[in-house]
């Protein structure tokens, strides 16, 4: 077996959409690879500003008192130049100069798939953290973020069942996760939604109907329906439509939670696991693994290669959707 590359400079990034915890991440990564004599450097949106050449060095002063914030400090930004040979090329070189020999990107699925093909290219060893907060990413129990975005839904969704009570309305909540169910499932069960419609399972509106009608007839009004925006009906201007058309009697509203997911402090929790994996992206750099993302399985570490990260996503079992109809009977 070949030694590692010595690793002298480690530039760390944030890409796709922001995350809270990514704050906690960066501070982990930076502190990490200070303690271990290397030098650090912050890239300011993403990829784009790699290719920008918007770099600068970081100090343990550069990531003191961020743990707490939401977004990131370096900012965040789709790069299409960066999917170009030339655009890796100008990224690349903007690496070189500085001595920059390593790097920890910290986004999803999409952001992986840009570090895998920068690393095959110019050799530049890559570790990933999973920033998201739809937890659609396989090889780890949570992503950052999650734990905040599905926190900060339950609260609104317990929010609107409070008026949703005192006027006997039938809510349809529309909640983050364009290809993954996984905030509409927790914030759903956690605030005892009558339905959730995600996009890993085709949306049974005849069901959903009918199991509202038989409520109607028994006099259960309140009810609360949360659907992830990539539900394969359409969101919740869809399913409000038919179940208006259909409920006639019932005063059915529209509730789109939207970016607040996104944003606020993190939770202890995403605090915890941003942390833990940034202190083991830089351990996983000097022990000469590469190339690989760093999840949490079972309170253990995990590392998953670049491409089976970017290739598989978690999957939602039955038990959970047996749970949702038992519980929501």
């Amino acid at each position: 077996m070949s030694e590692p590359k010595k690793i002298s400079s480690i530039g760390v990034l944030t890409s796709g959409g922001d995350s809270p915890g990514m704050n906690a991440a960066i501070r982990a990564v930076v502190r990490t690879g200070l303690y271990h004599g290397i030098e650090m450097y912050g890239i300011t949106r993403g990829y784009a500003g790699m290719i920008d050449d918007d770099i600068q060095k970081m100090e343990s002063r550069s990531v003191a008192n961020i743990i707490q914030r939401g977004g990131t400090i370096l900012k965040t930004a789709r790069c299409k130049e960066f999917y170009e040979k030339e655009g890796r090329e100008k990224a690349y070189a903007n690496l070189k100069k500085r001595g920059i020999n390593g790097l920890v990107i910290i986004g999803g699925d999409g952001s992986f798939k840009g570090a895998l093909k920068f690393s095959q290219d110019f050799d530049i060893p890559c570790i990933g953290l999973p920033g998201t907060i739809d937890k659609d990413i396989a090889g780890t129990d949570f992503t950052i973020g999650f734990d905040t975005a599905v926190n900060t839904a339950v609260e609104a969704i317990d929010k609107i069942r409070d008026t949703a009570d005192a006027h006997d309305r039938l809510f349809v909540i529309e909640v983050m996760g364009r290809d993954a169910g996984y905030i509409a499932l927790h914030s759903g069960i956690a605030t005892g939604a009558e339905h959730i419609l995600i996009p890993e399972r085709k949306t049974d509106i005849e069901g959903v109907v009918a199991s509202l009608l038989e409520k109607e007839k028994r006099r259960k009004l309140v009810n609360m329906i949360v659907v992830a925006e990539g539900d394969g009906f359409g969101g919740a201007e869809e399913v409000s439509k038919v179940v208006k058309s259909r409920l006639p009697n019932a005063d059915v509203r529209v509730c789109i939670l939207g970016h607040i997911q996104r944003g606020g402090s993190p939770t202890c929790l995403d605090r915890l696991i941003a942390s833990r994996m940034g202190y083991h992206a830089v351990e996983s750099l000097l022990e000469g693994r590469y190339n690989v993302m760093v999840g949490i399985q079972n309170n253990k570490i995990l590392y998953t290669p670049l491409e089976k990260a970017v290739k598989a996503k978690q999957k939602i079992g039955e038990q959970w959707m047996r749970i949702i109809k038992i519980l929501a009977s």
